[in-house]
């Protein structure tokens, strides 16, 4: 079965009318655990001159777009995906912003 793609109009709903939410789940590495890519950051930032720099942590920033009204569905939607799918929770933290 195919998902169907819904895309949004600058007020906030589909075509259909359908009201739409954008979630932003940040995904972190947990304190503690070893970030290699922000490690790899820190030392190319040093090498292109920029001084400074302390500890670097690289994450990742995903927006999805839900289609409802409701804010709290809304975020509550996003976290389970994040828990089952878009973050590690074993060493990743994540969270969740509805915009």
């Amino acid at each position: 079965m195919t998902p169907k793609v819904r895309r949004s109009c600058s007020d906030g709903t589909t075509p259909t009318g359908v009201a739409t939410m954008k979630a932003i789940v940040r995904v972190m590495p947990k304190p503690g655990v070893l970030d290699p890519q922000g490690k790899a950051i820190a030392r190319a930032l040093g090498h292109l001159g920029f001084e400074g720099i302390g500890e670097v942590r690289a994450g990742k920033l995903i927006e999805v777009e839900l289609a409802t009204a409701d804010a709290e569905a809304a975020r509550q939607a996003a976290a389970a995906m994040a828990e089952a799918l878009l973050a590690n929770t074993v060493i990743e933290s994540f969270s969740v912003e509805i915009a």
